[in-house]
């Protein structure tokens, strides 16, 4: 997509452009929206894991995956602790976590960007949640 690197993100999950979602979803390895999730969106801890969300995909709620690409809108927090990709029509009312992020012209963000590091030896990231240095509250 937009990244440098080489490799498309995996999908295992989709959710299709007319699906509306009401509550929480959790999956493994790649999911990619291009309905709406009413709801917050997490994936499991490995470093694969990645959401892919298209111009027509949308999520109001927390988004917390190693990777996230993101074409379309988010209202709310994303956690990425890998990478975050925001294409020009991005759209983010939230506050963005990132461990490295890539932003084209055009892409929107209401909220503050934090770079989360991770700490030595915990193998958690600073900013994430449950650590000293991270807010949840807005």
């Amino acid at each position: 997509m937009f990244t440098r690197d080489s490799r498309q993100p995996r999908i295992d999950t989709l959710i299709g452009k007319t699906a509306r979602v009401h509550g929480d979803v959790e999956y493994q390895g790649g999911l990619h929206l291009d309905g709406h999730i009413t709801g917050d969106v997490r994936s499991d801890d490995s470093a694969e894991a990645s959401l892919s969300i298209s111009e027509s995909g949308s999520v109001e709620g927390t988004v917390q995956a190693s990777n996230v690409i993101l074409e379309g809108r988010v209202k709310g927090d994303i956690r990425a602790r890998e990478r975050v990709v925001l294409g020009a029509t991005a759209r983010v009312e939230g506050d963005v976590y990132y461990g490295v992020i890539e932003m084209t012209v055009g892409a929107q963000i209401m909220g503050k960007l934090v770079r989360i590091a991770p700490q030595a030896g915990s193998g958690r990231p600073q900013g994430a949640p449950g650590t000293e240095s991270g807010s949840g509250s807005r």
